[in-house]
């Protein structure tokens, strides 16, 4: 089911698209890394209103661009005959439950033994190719320590249908999450940009110097001596977003060993997050689609731990 052929996908810009740059819209609408983005543009494959254009273009409502996409590379990823906790599948997609401590794609350090080397022995070989080799049919991801939901797509037009939801935030994902701390309110809304942290680069951080923005409502489900169980729901998709946001408004996660305090929860083996709702439009039938996940044992029994108020 997957692309063989050079293919040559077309977009009109509308209002929402005025003042983004080439290659970030491109990554969004495409499902391709910023990196494979600029491959593209550089490469001339990427045309608007008939012209070649550099990556940091900022488009204008009625551009047509036109990008073109070479077919993926051979991949060199192992399938492996890993267990996976199958929530949907169809000929289109699946959704899949990850547990937390599994990696999502392989990277430097995780070789193997992660979600996409299962998903190639489950699939076999029915992925898509979007963006080359490196995460076949990935269209979103969860951190390696949260566990829950990810919708993962078997074809290229699938992907493509998938990622304009997700660029558009017409897709809806829930996470269950303990955090440090009481609040006085029982809902509330963080709207701080992320990006790349100045002080160090391996950590996001809410700032105003080459970010985007971001936006997480949260609202409360109980509340323990010292600790709060939250709900909430992502407007955007910023790497690292719930975990930055919460840290950011003095809240961290229970055991987040980046952005929590220096003495961790060891027990947790990482934060305390699930992504337990996720819902979107079946790109292929049209249909609204929602799914659940429970809360997994790590987390329940966290909570059965801790005190009420």
């Amino acid at each position: 089911m997957g692309r063989t052929a050079m293919e040559t996908i077309e977009y009109l810009a509308v209002s929402a698209d005025e003042g983004v740059r080439l290659d970030s819209f491109i990554a969004a609408h495409c499902g391709l890394s910023r990196s494979v983005s600029q491959q593209l543009v550089e490469a001339g494959n990427v045309l608007v209103n008939g012209k070649a254009a550099g990556k940091g273009k900022k488009l204008a409502e009625g551009d047509r661009l036109a990008i073109t996409i070479p077919p993926p590379r051979e991949s060199t990823l192992v399938a492996q005959d890993i267990p996976l906790d199958v929530v949907y599948e169809d000929p289109f997609l699946l959704v899949v439950n990850k547990p937390k401590g599994m990696v999502v794609h392989p990277a430097p350090g995780n070789p193997d033994g992660t979600l996409v080397n299962a998903l190639l022995h489950h699939c076999a070989g029915s992925l898509s190719g979007i963006g080359g080799e490196l995460r076949p049919g990935i269209v979103h991801r969860i951190d390696k320590d949260t566990s829950g939901l990810l919708v993962v797509a078997k074809d290229d037009e699938t992907h493509r249908g998938l990622s304009e939801q997700f660029a558009e935030h017409s897709s809806e994902r829930e996470y269950d999450a303990v955090v440090y701390g009481g609040f006085r309110e029982s809902t509330g809304e963080i709207d701080a940009p992320i990006g790349r942290s100045r002080a160090d680069r391996k950590k996001m951080a809410v700032t105003e110097t080459n970010s985007k923005s971001a936006v997480t409502t949260y609202r409360v489900v109980e509340s323990f001596d010292g600790f709060t169980h939250l709900k909430l729901r992502l407007k955007t998709g910023r790497t690292h977003q719930i975990r930055v946001h919460m840290a950011e408004i003095g809240h961290p996660l229970a055991g987040d060993e980046v952005y929590g305090p220096r003495k961790v929860i060891k027990r947790l083996n990482g934060q305390c997050l699930h992504a337990g709702m996720l819902g979107f439009t079946h790109p292929q039938t049209g249909e609204r689609v929602r799914f659940e996940s429970p809360l997994p044992p790590y987390f329940t029994a966290f909570v059965a731990g801790l005190t009420k108020k």
